[in-house]
């Protein structure tokens, strides 16, 4: 019986990462969440970055990426910079993001 919970448990904590994972915007979301950003991961506005996916359009077709802007992005503690752009990549169905940066 034991067993089988830890088994459920499991399951059911895969599924809810795979659900995070299944929208752009939602990925985006987990993403500033988990590294410590909570308050911005849910208040913030999540708008296409029309720059970066202009200039950067061919590596973004090879990649299966597309890069979004966050309307009230957090802050880093360390450098006080703001963590505006991010890129999110479809590998698969899922969503994988990776901050980009304000290149």
């Amino acid at each position: 019986m034991r067993n089988k919970r830890g088994g459920v448990a499991v399951a059911i904590l895969i599924a809810v990462l795979l659900g995070l994972h299944s929208t752009p915007k939602l990925a985006l979301r987990t993403y500033v969440f988990f590294t410590g950003h909570p308050i911005a991961a849910v208040t913030t506005g999540i708008i296409d970055d029309e720059y970066h996916n202009q200039v950067d359009k061919e590596a973004f077709v090879r990649i299966n990426a597309k890069a979004y802007t966050l309307t009230k992005p957090p802050v880093e503690r360390a450098t006080q910079g703001e963590l505006r752009n991010y890129l999110v990549r479809k590998i698969g169905f899922l969503y994988v993001v990776e901050y980009y940066g304000e290149l």
